[in-house]
């Protein structure tokens, strides 16, 4: 058995599956069927996302499994993200201290601020002038 081709060897664009058939029975189905997310993965980011799981997503542990160091695996885990067609970190919200947090919801209850602006400085953007 092979992994179902995801892109064209010669043109490089997407494939479609259009047929499925049972070696048992042989049952044959034809149309047009969904790959998945995971279809374009490599089988090692396939095998890293298995351990992943299998870890419950504790970096040490997956570090105790795979033999390799935080900064590959935090690598390796990148390289998955953006096979899926994300960029890593792109959803991360910014790191506001609650000291921060604090005073800029006391601006906004006391009128100082706009919710606008409140959410802009939660978000860790420079105010503007």
């Amino acid at each position: 058995m092979y992994p179902v081709l995801t892109l064209c060897p010669v043109c490089k664009n997407e494939m479609n599956v259009t047929r499925l058939h049972c070696p048992s029975c042989e049952t044959v189905v034809e149309g047009r069927f969904a790959t998945g997310h995971f279809a374009n993965l490599s089988q090692e980011q396939l095998d890293f996302i298995f351990t992943f799981v299998r870890c419950e997503g504790k970096l040490t542990r997956v570090e105790t499994e795979l033999g390799i160091s935080y900064p590959t695996i935090r690598n390796r885990l990148h390289e998955v993200i953006r096979a899926l067609g994300y960029e890593p970190g792109k959803d991360e919200s910014p790191d506001v201290s609650d000291e921060k947090r604090r005073t800029v919801l006391e601006d906004l209850d006391l009128g100082k601020i706009s919710p606008e602006d409140a959410m802009r400085m939660l978000r860790g953007e420079e105010e503007k002038q």
